[in-house]
This record gives C-alpha cells, sequence and structure tokens, in this order.
C-alpha cells in the first residue's frame, strides 16, 4: 500500500511536469506567439527535486547521504512531500541526513547550536552542519558514494546556507563524493547589490567574494563555488545540478515553506538583505515579534521619528531576542513596496538618530557588510547615493563573472 502510494506520487509529478513542459506543441497549434509567450511565463516552475527522471536512475545501488531541511519539499498529489518521505518511498539507500543552521526541521534560533540526533519520523540519523561541525568529516561519508544537496536559498551572502553548500561541496571533493544540488528559485534573484565582501572578512555569514546580494539561485551559485576555485586549494566537486523548468530570474515566487523561523514571508524575505544590517547595531530587526525583518526599532531611538512602538518578546527562533522586554522605537515595513535594490536609508537614519552613536555598531556589522567601509562611510556622513557609487566598480566585475554560471534567463 505504502509503495502505492509513492508510485501514484511518482505519475503525479511526471504529470504534472509533463503538463508544465508542453510549450513548444503548444506553439505548434497555436500561432499567436505574444499569447504562447505569457502562457510559458505563468507556467509553474518546476523544481529541481520534481524531476525524478533525471536523478533516480543516479542513486541505484548507492547509498546516499541527503543535505536538506524543512524546505526540501515537492508537491504530491496536492500536498508537499518532503523529499526525504520521497526518496524512501522509492527504496533509495538513504543513510544519513545533514542539518543546517536551524535543524532538519527548521526550528532553531538563529547562531543556535544544533545537536546531532535522529529524525523520529524516519528513524535516519541527522548530523548537524551547525556549530563545531560545519564541514562533513571523512568519518561521516565513509559509508556514502553520492550526496545530495535540497535547501532552499534567499539571495543574501550573510544567509548562511550557501555557506553549508561550500562545506558539503568541499568535503565531498576532497572524499571523491559526488555531489548532485537540487535548484529552487531565489526570490531575490531579481537584483544584485551591495558591497563586495573583502577576503580579510571571511566568515560563515560571508566567505566568498560577492555582493550581498548576488542574483543567484543556489545551483548557478554552486557552479561559481565550483568554477572559481572557492573550495580549499583550488579542489573542484565533482558537481551535477538538477535544473528547474519554467524559472527566470524575473519571476516573483513566494515560498511555500519558511526557510528559518524568522523569515516568515515573502515581505520579510525581500526585506531581509536591507534590514539584517540592523543585526550588527543595536536595533531590533523584528526578532521576538510577529513581523521578523518587517520592522525595526530600539529604545534609543527617539519616539517622534520613530512611532512604530513594539516590544519584544521570547518566541519561536528568538528565545532572547535583542532588547528584550523593552519599549523600541521604530518603523513598520510589512506594507512597503517590493524592493528591488538594498534600502540604506533606514540603516543611516538609524544612526543618524540614535541616542549615543559610539555604541551604535557591534564587531557584527562587519561580519556583515564583509568590510569595514560601509560603517565608515555611515560615520563619516555619506548618503546612500554616495555609497551605492563606490560599489557600482564591484558590482559590474561581479556580474560579468556571474555570468559564466547562469542557467536561466
Amino acid at each position: 500500500m505504502i509503495l502505492r502510494f509513492f508510485k501514484s506520487t511518482f505519475l503525479f509529478v511526471l504529470v504534472s511536469i509533463t503538463a508544465c513542459g508542453n510549450t513548444s506543441a503548444e506553439k505548434e497549434n497555436n500561432k499567436e506567439t505574444v499569447q504562447d509567450s505569457v502562457s510559458v511565463q505563468q507556467a509553474r516552475i518546476v523544481m529541481g527535486a520534481e524531476r525524478v527522471g533525471e536523478y533516480l536512475p543516479l542513486f541505484k545501488g548507492k547509498k546516499v547521504g541527503f543535505v536538506g531541511n524543512q524546505t526540501s519539499i515537492i508537491p504530491a498529489e496536492g500536498q508537499p512531500m518532503h523529499l526525504v518521505d520521497f526518496l524512501l518511498g522509492f527504496e533509495v539507500d538513504l543513510k544519513t541526513v545533514f542539518a543546517p543552521e536551524h535543524g532538519f526541521r527548521g526550528t532553531a534560533d538563529a547562531g543556535e547550536v544544533v545537536k546531532d540526533g535522529k529524525d523520529p519520523k524516519t528513524g535516519l540519523p541527522i548530523i548537524s552542519l551547525y556549530g563545531d561541525n560545519k564541514k562533513p568529516s571523512a568519518e561521516q561519508l565513509k559509508d556514502l558514494d553520492i550526496l545530495i544537496f535540497d535547501i532552499q536559498d534567499v539571495g543574501a551572502r550573510f544567509y548562511t546556507y550557501i555557506s553549508t553548500l561550500h562545506y558539503v561541496m568541499e568535503a565531498a571533493a576532497e572524499n571523491n563524493i559526488p555531489v548532485l544540488v537540487f535548484d529552487r528559485p531565489n526570490p531575490n534573484g531579481h537584483y544584485i547589490d551591495g558591497p563586495i565582501l573583502e577576503p580579510d572578512h571571511k566568515s560563515f555569514v560571508g566567505m566568498h567574494t560577492v555582493p550581498v546580494v548576488h542574483g543567484m539561485t543556489i545551483g548557478e551559485y554552486a557552479k561559481m563555488v565550483n568554477g572559481e576555485k572557492w573550495l580549499k586549494n583550488g579542489i573542484q566537486a565533482d558537481l551535477t545540478i538538477i535544473e528547474m523548468e519554467n524559472y527566470d530570474h524575473s519571476r516573483s515566487y513566494d515560498l511555500p515553506v519558511k526557510p528559518s523561523p524568522n523569515l516568515p514571508n515573502a515581505q520579510a524575505i525581500n526585506l531581509y538583505p536591507s534590514l539584517c544590517f540592523f543585526e550588527g547595531t543595536n536595533v531590533n530587526a523584528g526578532r521576538g515579534t510577529s513581523k521578523q525583518f518587517q520592522v525595526f526599532g530600539s529604545p534609543y531611538l527617539p519616539a517622534e521619528k520613530y512611532a512604530f512602538i513594539y516590544t519584544p518578546k521570547s518566541n519561536e527562533g528568538a528565545k532572547s531576542p535583542k532588547h528584550l522586554g523593552e519599549e523600541c522605537f521604530g518603523k513598520d515595513l510589512t506594507q512597503h513596496p517590493k524592493l528591488s535594490k538594498i534600502n540604506l536609508e533606514w540603516l543611516i537614519n538609524a544612526f543618524q538618530n540614535t541616542s549615543d552613536q559610539k555604541v551604535f555598531f557591534n564587531s557584527f556589522f562587519t561580519k556583515l557588510a564583509g568590510t569595514t567601509k560601509l560603517q565608515t562611510q555611515i560615520e563619516e556622513g555619506l548618503t546612500s547615493e554616495e555609497i551605492r557609487e563606490i560599489w557600482k566598480p564591484g558590482l559590474e566585475r561581479f556580474k560579468i563573472v556571474r555570468q559564466k554560471y547562469l542557467s536561466y534567463p
């Protein structure tokens, strides 16, 4: 009965993919090319994980490791199904699950140590890739023939899933294990912006010389990490990308599952590259509220200019938020129009209006920015336009490199 369910799910996925992929046949039957173009543009995005015919044969006779979390899902008869459950239903020999920041089920706080354990649903052992063990060891990989990486990213350099991707690729390359990346959309893939990380400020929240917003899917990003030889000693992984269908970088995409506890919706994800800079200041970016990364505030901002008042409380994903139990004065951005560039005005104005500028920034700010220059520029009174002009040459150089690794228009 269980196997019959999974086979029916497999057929459902194949039918869905076929339905989305008939654009060429439609064009032959319908000469209204403009109408066809609209049809293609609106076709459902088919995730890499849904293209089962591309990857199931690769697992035959192989012992498989899985790097993923709560976002590793595919549609199945109208309901999302975790890819681990789907693969087990087809008797794929899954041996180990590796979990990134926030854990396999995605409930841990940002920065909270994720412990090894066992998945209660499947009984599979879970190895944490956050905390002291960010990179799979040779011992943890010794019984595996192939690795799957399937995690939804949000397109910001300081979102740590791409750092986990780096270490997984590096460990796989060192141990001669192929890596399959199942591609997913970048909800911030419609723009490129921010300062380029300087190598001296490399950390787990910024490992590569890319801007804050890189405009690449996680599959494209993996190709860049490999192609630019950013892994240790310039080694390269045996990398395969299972690409999406019907995706391009201009398409809007709302994630069906929260990628982490403090990015609850599309608005938070769009604002995240701009508001995350506040994590390196004494301003709260909505942690401890139901509007994470959609509001910001501080006890040190003037109420006459920052009229939105809230008090951070302990909640899921933020057990000890900044300014816990303190009244914060700030702004509510839940209705702000969609951004197509980083908004620096909020950060600059907060610095200019804080009660004591000497304690506004903390040491984490440089890690987030990837450079000491941004803090210095704000302290020296540069406008957002002046700062953005300084970013331009680096962004233009990055775009040239990025172009080599794009899989989608």
